[in-house]
């Protein structure tokens, strides 16, 4: 089975976060919301706290598949300075196993130096902080292990995005259809 990891950090967008678990969750990926704050409890952007299932420290990265960053503000700044988080990041990014973002967030990735080369999208207005990437304004943008995305607007298309990843084309399809989503 396939297993994402979710990074909560104070301040993040609450529904990029939520949409992309309950997606994952409804396509039979587990996914775990873990905390970098030192609390299971996370405050979001806009006043709604998240209970997450882990905290960073007491994470087995071995195990996973994916590291997914919520945007959100302060959030993407906080996930941004967490180090024992964007030592993952980077052992991901070098792995190949995947990396996904979305809004603010995918410049995490590129002030990192993991998109040089390749297609992204962040949240408008942003798109200087994605460092060598080629920028697109598409919704959802899928390179090689990174996908990225522009914001609250487009979680379920990057959620699905995900799906696809793990589970296929057809399987998404079905999801979207089941959430009457349409694209």
């Amino acid at each position: 089975m396939s297993k994402v990891l979710i990074f909560m950090a104070e301040g993040h967008e609450e529904i990029e976060a939520l949409t992309v678990v309950d997606i994952l969750r409804r396509a039979d990926i587990e996914i775990d919301m873990v905390s970098i704050t030192g609390n299971k409890k996370v405050p979001g952007s806009h006043g709604i706290t998240t209970y997450c299932d882990k905290l960073i420290e007491n994470t087995d990265f071995e195990k996973a598949d994916m590291i997914v960053l919520p945007g959100g503000m302060p959030g993407t700044l906080n996930l941004g300075l967490c180090e024992p988080l964007m030592d993952q990041i980077h052992g991901f990014n070098t792995s190949k196993k995947g990396l996904a973002a979305i809004c603010a967030a995918p410049t995490v990735f590129g002030k990192a130096g993991l998109l040089e080369g390749k297609k992204a999208t962040c949240y408008p207005g942003m798109e200087g902080d994605l460092l060598g990437a080629n920028v697109s304004t598409d919704s959802v943008c899928h390179d090689g292990h990174i996908i990225t995305s522009r914001g609250m607007g487009t979680a379920i298309p990057f959620a699905l995005e995900i799906v696809k990843t793990f589970k296929g084309e057809d399987v998404a399809n079905k999801l979207a259809q089941a959430i009457v989503y349409n694209n």
